[in-house]
């Protein structure tokens, strides 16, 4: 017997009825060789009357083998046989026969234990298109379930062939049976929104239901190459740049849907934070499902239906009318978001890779019905290029977010990564190759090193201030309270604490120790707020007592507004001397490349290395050092003068000391893998770090005068070619009106295991009419002054 399919919405009929009544047609009005030809094939169909009321085995189809042919010789003509891929079937079903030579060749390379099935779909999903042919068929709907068919076929030398499937069911008849149920307009629209729910499916439409009378016909096309074509689109797009790529899928979107004005948008979800964010995403994609451009929790910006559906089902969502899923959900603020934007359908499609959900592919319609649960799965064939291309947008996202964590944190520099780069490749090759490998230390020799720094002045007597005026109003506050507490309830403790807290005052006022601050603070927690607390439970000193700690908040209180003035006054200063820094970097870069790091400190210092091994690609003269060191010069004179601007804005007007190291030995450099950073290499090198760590707080020989002094860059030297050089420079900047004629020569008092340093002080101008014209002129001029 024909296998019935009782999981399906109808039972199966294969008949040749619409056959024979053309052959009555052409038998009755036709003349010539066709009517005869009609005629007489009708006289043999008349003995078989199984071929029109309905063939109800295989073994029918096999005695009427050679009169069926007959019947469909205009369908399948002989001369097309080897061409044409064709088959006598039923839609979605497995049926298939009277196939031609070409399908029979096909199926024979496959190999007899081949088994012929529909590519990616599930029972399902064919019970509901089953349904969908009844739908439109009877009831008028217009259900576009046209998703492409494929079967996946191995030739005979084992490629595997791609073939898409074409249904014709012009000779089919549908017909309801007793277990129909009569559907009305608002059961079609209810299975319009619940595609997945097949217990609805089977409900409205229940298996046996329907009569399925007559046959289809199935064509294959070979789409081998155009599947091809279709994985290489899905590499070229996860590798895409292009600002086109929001048009591009927009005009895919709007062919699929056949909707020319349909709109895309699209939701980026933080995984780390569970949140939905409207960002400008990739090309510009609009969001639609949230409100304003900030992060909203998922529970919160979805219904619980789409919440479950897009988040833990990670299945596709759609409203196929939202007028009236506004009116079923009053009291849900998600309809009313879309339909005040103008959209009356919509769906929701969730990007997942790996199974983690990447974001919320948005597509909406102005017109109800054009987008539901059926049409949404017509995003399966497109969706693994859409996954692709998000996964490298937020890839894309994640290493700028990593590039602004080393431009403020790290200190790896672009000017060296080709050598890291090269030892990663080596270690990845042999290991790859199943050898060991020990990385390589990386290491730059013969390299000439440019120290500089931008220190404020007098940071370490301000923070002392601040300490010392914010802890003495605090306890100034705390006495005052106590003393309150303690002619109430006269108790031995608080007297204690209060003597305790006086002597506090008066050390505060001679000596702050390192430890000074965290010692009180300290005291103030573990003894003096517990005696607080206590107190507070009465009402008369409630008021007095929340005052003071709302006063001893570390964020918004007053007994620590002199310390935050001090911190933010470092943070604006070495914000502003960094910018700089590092803005002029890039320019110097480009003429050549060298390694740069810098350090925030009380102030800012930096650390430079300029030599053949670092651009071993470039030509490096000694021009190169020289031009570097008229830029150190230069840009350390433009932080001066900047920070000098910017201290009347600051709430402490702290100034800021210069000092440049001039070393004019090469050094070697290597990378220390346990601190993460370059360091000198080898004994005689240690001595540049060695003068660097000292010179900082040294005075001038014979003298309690610091070599540094606020106004004024000092450069230390130690030979008398490196006098020269800076001589020069110092002329070209005294000519461009940014240094004054105030020039010192001194010596470096001895330091321990350094000695013989001299060293150049000189004033920089900060109050010229040309000032302005002055920071704005070119570097390059100032290279060009150089010889």
């Amino acid at each position: 017997m024909f296998p019935q399919f009782f999981d399906k919405p109808f039972r199966l009929q294969l008949s040749f009825n619409k056959i024979i009544e053309g052959l009555e047609d052409a038998a009755e009005t036709g003349n010539g060789w066709r009517a005869m030809n009609a005629q007489a094939l009708l006289e043999q169909v008349n003995k078989h009357p199984e071929l029109r009321d309905g063939l109800e085995s295989e073994e029918q189809v096999s005695e009427n083998e050679e009169l069926i042919a007959e019947l469909l010789a205009d369908l399948f003509p002989t001369a097309l046989s080897l061409n044409e891929i064709k088959a006598v079937s039923i839609p979605y079903q497995g049926l298939i026969f009277n196939h031609s030579q070409r399908f029979k060749n096909i199926l024979k390379d496959a190999g007899p234990d081949f088994q012929i099935n529909i590519r990616d779909f599930s029972e399902q999903q064919l019970y509901v298109l089953s349904c969908c042919i009844i739908l439109n068929q009877l009831y008028g709907t217009k259900l576009d379930f046209s998703k492409p068919m494929f079967y996946d076929i191995p030739s005979a030398d084992g490629v595997m062939r791609h073939y898409r499937i074409l249904y014709n069911a012009d000779f089919i008849e549908i017909l309801p049976t007793a277990l129909s149920v009569k559907l009305t307009q608002a059961d079609t629209g209810e299975l319009m929104d619940n595609f997945e729910n097949t217990a609805l499916w089977r409900k409205k439409l229940p298996p046996g239901s329907y009569l399925i009378k007559g046959f289809g016909l199935m064509t294959l096309v070979d789409v081998t190459v155009e599947n091809a074509l279709s994985n290489l689109k899905s590499s070229l797009l996860s590798n895409a740049s292009s600002p086109d790529i929001k048009d591009s899928l927009l005009s895919i979107f709007r062919s699929i849907y056949c909707i020319p004005d349909l709109r895309m948008g699209f939701t980026l979800f933080d995984r780390n934070e569970e949140k939905f964010l409207n960002v400008r995403f990739g090309p510009d994609f609009h969001s639609f499902l949230l409100p304003v451009q900030k992060a909203f929790d998922t529970e919160k910006i979805l219904c619980d239906k789409s919440f479950n559906c897009l988040v833990h089902e990670h299945t596709y969502f759609a409203v196929s009318n939202v007028p009236c899923y506004v009116d079923e959900n009053p009291e849900d603020n998600f309809g009313k978001h879309f339909l005040a934007q103008g959209i009356q359908s919509f769906i929701l499609a969730p990007v997942i890779k790996d199974g983690v959900l990447l974001g919320i592919l948005e597509l909406v319609s102005p017109r109800v019905s054009e987008l539901n649960s059926v049409t949404a799965n017509k995003l399966d064939i497109v969706m693994p290029f859409l996954v692709d291309a998000v996964d490298r947008k937020i890839n894309e996202l994640l290493n700028r977010v990593r590039s602004v964590i080393q431009s403020y944190y790290t200190t790896l520099h672009p000017s060296v990564y080709w050598k890291f780069r090269r030892e990663a490749q080596n270690y990845i090759e042999q290991t790859n190759n199943g050898l060991a490998y020990t990385l390589k230390e990386i290491k730059f020799n013969e390299v000439y090193p440019l120290y500089g720094q931008v220190d404020i002045s007098e940071s370490s007597i301000t923070r002392n201030l601040s300490v010392r005026n914010d802890l003495g109003n605090q306890m100034a506050r705390l006495l005052m309270i106590l003393k309150e507490i303690n002619k109430a309830n006269d108790k031995p403790h608080v007297g204690k604490i209060q003597f305790d807290l006086k002597t506090f005052s008066d050390e505060l006022q001679h000596n702050i120790r390192a430890d000074t601050e965290q010692f009180i603070q300290h005291y103030l927690e573990d003894k003096v707020h517990p005696v607080l607390t206590e107190a507070a439970t009465k009402s008369i000193y409630k008021a007095k007592i929340d005052q003071y700690f709302e006063q001893a908040d570390n964020l918004k209180g007053d007994f620590h507004a002199n310390r935050r003035n001090y911190e933010k006054t470092l943070s604006l200063i070495n914000q502003k001397l960094a910018t700089i820094l590092d803005h002029r970097q890039a320019e110097i870069q480009e003429i050549f490349p060298h390694y740069y790091e810098r350090f925030k400190t009380d102030g800012v210092e930096h650390n430079i290395y300029i030599g053949q091994t670092i651009a071993p690609d470039r030509e490096f003269t000694i021009k190169d050092l020289h031009r570097l060191r008229l830029w150190q010069l230069r840009v350390i004179a433009e932080m001066e003068i900047e920070q000098y601007d910017l201290k009347s804005l600051l709430p402490y007007a702290l100034s800021v000391t210069s000092l440049i190291l001039v070393f004019s030995t090469p050094i070697a450099i290597r990378f220390r893998m346990d601190e993460k950073h370059f360091d000198v290499d080898g004994a005689y090198n240690i001595r540049y770090e060695v003068i660097k760590k000292r010179i900082d707080k040294a005075h001038i020989n014979g003298s309690n005068e610091r070599i540094t002094k606020p106004g004024k860059i000092t450069i230390i030297y130690s030979q008398e070619e490196e006098e020269v050089e800076y001589m020069n420079y110092l002329s070209i900047l005294q000519k461009e009106g940014i240094l004054a004629d105030d020039m010192e020569h001194f010596e470096v008092e001895e330091l321990q295991g350094v000695a013989g340093l001299k060293a150049l002080r000189i004033g920089v101008i900060h109050h010229d009419q040309n000032l302005l014209a002055q920071r704005a002129a070119s570097y390059n001029k100032l290279y060009e002054q150089i010889n």
